[in-house]
């Protein structure tokens, strides 16, 4: 068994330039690579294969065979060898926090580690729902055994995101290994070798080829693996844009599709609200510790007017005490942005708003002065007020440390624009009140809607949204059964 590597960047050197296929680590079949870069130093910390059709091309092969041997095994059987994959990485929490942390610009401390613990409670809560592959039967005539069956899909393609990508891996090929699957994934081109060690731990338990992964750009790896003949399901976390690509390349074949797309989750306080518990709320719902890169970050935070102003400041004073820093750091709270590209995109939605009359921009906390991170991809986490619902940044996933502060007078009012959004993943409301509660719950257009609290997404709870936030749930067993099976009726006459 691989030992831990605590050491991130003697890890990141080992795995720099390999996919992982039938087993083995293997470099591009072109040859081809590309940085990855430490977005606290802007300095490269390892490189990764380019993968293209040919790289596919013998992933998905190698999955199509291996997916046979698995299929036959029982539900049981599969769900033992995937919780002891939860175990195994339990064991090497620690060695991935780290490698998360110097890939991502996440902080070790208040995100990554934390992405590690609940990656490994995600592949041992999936192996425990084996027994739950299961039919039913069906009172048709008194002839007939009528009943239906569960089979896996075949080969699942999972395209992943860069925010929390070792967890968002796990959604996905957890629950379709135990349904009787094979996986071939590809990776986010700013943290794709934190996911290839995942792959490479589990491949020490796993049969060869169930589990591949690829490293690769969107058009030339992502999409030859979302058009692959072989490919019978996806399962895609990212844009919005990305997302209606994949759907139309899933529409082609007519097989099924899985997408966790954007959202521009609102937090309604309402005035009876308990403004510090409120305030508490907003700094973990906006995940200021990963520097609001969540699509279920409360980004537009909706205050009834008679608190609005306090709220403000109190919650600028609660961002102010956090400490930007070397992800690395045990002292840092919030790293840093997790690519150039993400780094100009938030800066442009600030721009946007310092050009509106009337936005009061409030940065909060203070950049780190060591030297050695002068060229870090860090930014000042913002409150902006003074601008309605109607404008871009209240309107578009700016995906960064922006939240938008706008004052609402009713209900009413509140629910319209807590609504008033393309986005329907996530909402929370605020209220000491039940009956008001309940009609939040009820009048949200938001998926996963939650009262008096803001916590991230668990195992065990059904997650996705609708609109332009995509299609299906993730993380429950609703979403192993409905995902990552058929189900067949069957009929058998005893007459």
């Amino acid at each position: 068994m691989l030992v831990p590597n605590i050491d991130p960047h003697a890890l990141a050197a080992e795995l720099s330039g390999y996919h992982l296929i039938d087993g083995a680590l293997v470099p591009a079949s072109s040859g081809e690579r590309f940085n990855v870069l430490n977005p606290a130093t802007g300095d490269p910390m390892g490189y990764a294969a380019a993968g293209d059709a040919a790289d596919v091309e013998v992933a998905v092969e190698s999955a199509s065979r291996a997916q046979k041997v698995w299929a036959a095994k029982t539900a049981r059987e599969r769900g033992k060898l995937v919780a002891e994959c939860g175990r195994l990485l339990e064991q090497h929490v620690e060695e991935l926090g780290r490698l998360v942390a110097l890939e991502s610009g996440k902080a070790l401390r208040t995100e990554s580690r934390v992405e590690a613990s609940v990656l490994a409670d995600a592949f041992i809560y999936f192996g425990g729902l084996a027994s739950e592959l299961k039919g039913e039967t069906i009172p048709y005539n008194n002839t007939s055994m009528t009943m239906t069956v569960r089979e896996p899909v075949g080969v699942v393609g999972a395209i992943i995101p860069w925010n929390v990508p070792m967890y968002l891996m796990a959604l996905k090929v957890a629950p379709a290994l135990v349904a009787g699957n094979a996986v071939v994934v590809k990776s986010a081109e700013e943290a794709p070798l934190c996911c290839l060690r995942v792959c490479q731990l589990l491949n020490q338990i796993l049969p060869p080829g169930l589990f591949n992964i690829l490293s690769g750009d969107g058009p030339t790896c992502g999409g030859p693996l979302a058009a692959h003949k072989d490919i019978a399901k996806i399962t895609f976390t990212g844009s919005v844009e990305t997302g209606r690509i994949i759907h139309r390349a899933a529409a082609e074949k007519l097989v099924p599709v899985t997408l966790e797309l954007g959202g521009k989750s609102p937090m309604v306080i309402m005035g009876d609200a308990d403004l510090e518990r409120a305030v508490d709320g907003a700094v973990t719902g906006m995940r200021f510790t990963r520097q609001g890169q969540s699509c279920t970050a409360a980004s537009r935070i909706l205050v009834h007017r008679s608190l609005h102003d306090e709220f403000i400041e109190r919650l600028s004073a609660r961002v102010d005490a956090m400490r930007i820093g070397d992800p690395l750091d045990e002292a840092t709270d919030i790293g840093t942005i997790v690519s150039p590209n993400q780094f100009e995109r938030v800066a442009y939605y600030l721009e946007k708003a310092r050009e509106t009359a009337g936005a009061n921009i409030r940065e909060c906390s203070a950049l780190p002065t060591d030297p050695k991170l002068s060229k870090g991809l860090f930014v000042r986490p913002v409150i902006l007020s003074g601008v309605t619902n109607q404008h871009q940044v209240c309107q578009e996933e700016i995906f960064g440390p922006v939240t938008c502060v706008i004052p609402f007078d009713t209900y009413e009012e509140a629910i319209h624009i807590a609504n008033d959004t393309e986005y329907a993943l996530a909402a929370t409301i605020w209220t000491r009140d039940l009956s008001t509660a309940m009609r939040g719950v009820n009048e949200l257009h938001a998926g996963f809607v939650q009262v008096n609290q803001n916590v991230v997404v668990q195992p065990m709870l059904p997650y996705g949204g609708f609109k332009s936030s995509g299609i299906g749930k993730e993380a429950s067993l609703d979403s192993m059964l409905e995902h990552f099976t058929h189900r067949k009726t069957v009929i058998i006459n005893m007459g």
